[in-house]
């Protein structure tokens, strides 16, 4: 059985930080390309940023230079380190790992 679960949303002010956390079972997570989504309300899920099974990245134009994606293999997880963080970036988080994804992490920036 596959599962991602991540972890670490939350409540933060414009300019903070959070780290978001997904941990994958059930598929052989070195093998495959990973990524983490978002989708604010009213919205259509968007990429934010993946990470190839060698740790090759690509970000989304509107994260770029304020969030870092990363990965530990040995431990199957995932990690989306989020800096500078505006208002614009509240949504839900979800871990993605080929067709399957979690059931997400409220991310809210606000004052």
């Amino acid at each position: 059985q596959v599962q991602l679960v991540e972890s670490g949303g939350g409540l933060v002010q414009p300019g903070g930080s959070l780290r978001l956390s997904c941990a994958v079972s059930g598929i052989m997570f070195s093998l495959y390309t990973t990524a983490w989504y978002r989708q604010a309300p009213g919205k259509q899920r968007q990429l934010v940023a993946a990470i190839t099974s060698g740790g090759s990245t690509n970000y989304a134009d509107s994260v770029k230079g304020r969030f870092t994606i990363s990965r530990d293999n040995a431990k199957n997880m995932m990690y989306l380190q989020m800096n500078s963080l505006k208002p614009e970036d509240t949504a839900v988080y979800y871990c993605n790992a080929r067709m399957w994804y979690g059931q997400g992490t409220q991310v809210t920036v606000s004052s």
